[in-house]
């Protein structure tokens, strides 16, 4: 083989220049500036539409997934100066060059493509920001007549269909809440089977008297009809609204054409809440608070043998009164269901037939009214009345009740200097361990009918320095 020729052989290229370690690092500086400011410009064009985000690294890789009501305003809300971040979101939120979005139909079906998409994914920094708890999911039983519904962090291996995982508990609650007012299906704990007569003359829940829940229960819905109600959630919670939608719409008007009127004035019903979905504001305005150091469902174990129950208790009304020097005086009650606050049954009375500060007396209408109430809409009493205060707001419960002619459930009051709680008939107080599962729950409701009777009491007061005093 014969050598090139020299002069055939071409010149080397000439040396790149030496780059310093400082000049490679401002360039390298200034092209993530670029990229940054590339980004701030795409996000500016982000729709203000709820809708699931993704945050991506330079090799578009997911670091990040999460939910907003509205894309453009959570997105920038990263990259502000101001932004006030938990330090672990600090630590990498700068890795972020990209970002993408999804468009929900509302926020409610942007917390469900949340959880997919999480799930498919798995990114990196949604793992990391758990907190060291399990994330919560939503699970319906398979193996029953009548399937359950329930928020868990301790999921079935088996008999069970799952969604999620989801990232926010509150908001996975407040979902729920908002699910179950279209779908009506039960999250009791309660075994109920279709051949099983001893169901037929069970009272339901709450939950049935707002028309928030079929009550299967007490069979006022047969196991075909239910498990259709079932079938639909989970066509939804699969991303499936449109033939959801589709199929309620085929079956109203069927049911009109057999002039079955309340059949399709139901689902007319349905159908409007659920296209109306993306209507409906804030979930935290439905969420249930999330209190950690509260077990409830140890909490009612407690309280069944502290009281000496037949039975574990699902409700729980609690009774607060709140006023400035006698003025502007306002009764709160609130209402848990599974040692859980269940907003929609909350109510809020202006005390007015006492003047100047007596706290026995307005106990002892807010009682009234609330037995009033409930026999006007033929509703349950609640498994536990509880009383804010010592003896003397405790008799003034009861003297309600007695002049209602109304035999009392099970009432007691909660003192708050030593957290003692007061039966009628007994002496003495029951005193318990701080750590009882059973007191941390009456504190809960306790706390919770202060709060809400102090936003109301100031809400009046706002509304009377300013002249109106229409509430």
């Amino acid at each position: 083989m014969t050598p090139p020729d020299a002069s055939q052989i071409p010149p080397d290229p000439p040396p790149e220049p030496s780059v310093e370690p400082a000049e490679r690092a401002t360039r390298d500086a200034a092209a993530a500036g670029d990229a940054r400011a590339d980004l701030r410009a795409k996000i500016r064009a982000f729709p203000t539409e709820p809708g699931v985000y993704l945050l991506k690294d330079e090799k578009g890789r997911v670091l990040y997934i999460g939910k907003a009501k509205s894309l453009r305003a959570r997105v920038s809300s990263y990259f502000q100066k101001t932004a006030d971040f938990d330090p672990r979101v600090r630590e990498w939120i700068g890795e972020v060059l990209d970002a993408d979005f999804l468009v929900a139909d509302s926020e409610v079906d942007a917390l469900l493509l949340e959880a997919r998409l999480i799930k498919d994914i798995q990114p990196r920094y949604n793992q990391e920001l758990k907190d060291d708890k399990s994330f919560p999911y939503l699970q319906i039983t398979t193996n029953e007549d009548f399937p359950r519904v329930n928020f868990t962090r301790e999921p079935r291996d088996r008999g069970v269909k799952l969604y999620g995982p989801f990232p926010r508990a509150k908001s996975l609650r407040g979902a729920i809440q908002i699910l179950q007012k279209i779908f009506k299906f039960r999250t009791c704990s309660l075994d109920i089977e279709e051949d099983d007569p001893r169901w037929r003359w069970f009272r339901p829940c709450l939950l049935h008297s707002i028309n928030q829940c079929t009550a299967p229960c007490n069979f006022s819905v047969d196991r075909e009809s239910y498990r259709k109600d079932i079938r639909r959630l989970r066509l939804f919670l699969d991303g499936k609204k449109e033939l959801v939608i589709a199929e309620m719409e085929a079956e109203m008007r069927a049911a009109g054409k057999a002039l079955l009127f309340e059949k399709a004035a139901r689902l007319r019903d349905e159908l409007k809440l659920l296209r109306a979905l993306n209507l409906r504001g804030d979930l935290a305005k439905h969420a249930q608070p999330e209190v950690f150091h509260v077990d409830p469902t140890r909490g009612l174990k407690g309280l069944r043998k502290v009281l000496g129950l037949d039975a574990t208790p699902r409700r729980i009304d609690g009774v607060d009164i709140a006023h400035l020097g006698g003025t502007e005086t306002v009764g709160s009650l609130v209402t848990f269901i599974d040692g859980l606050p269940f907003k929609p049954g909350y109510r809020r009375y202006r005390i007015k037939t006492v003047t100047g500060v007596d706290d026995f007396a307005s106990i002892r209408e807010v009682v009234g009214r609330r037995i009033e109430g409930l026999r006007e809409r033929d509703e349950p009493f609640p498994d536990i009345f509880l009383i804010d205060g010592g003896k003397g707001q405790l008799s003034s419960a009861l003297s309600a009740f007695e002049a209602a002619g109304v035999r009392p459930p099970t009432l007691i009051s909660l003192a708050k200097r030593d957290e003692e709680i007061f039966v009628p008939g007994r002496p003495d107080p029951i005193v318990l361990s701080r750590r009882s599962f059973a007191l941390r729950l009456l504190q809960y409701v306790r706390d919770e009918a202060h709060r809400f009777a102090q936003h109301y009491h100031h809400m009046l007061r706002k509304k009377r320095t300013f002249g109106d005093d229409s509430a």
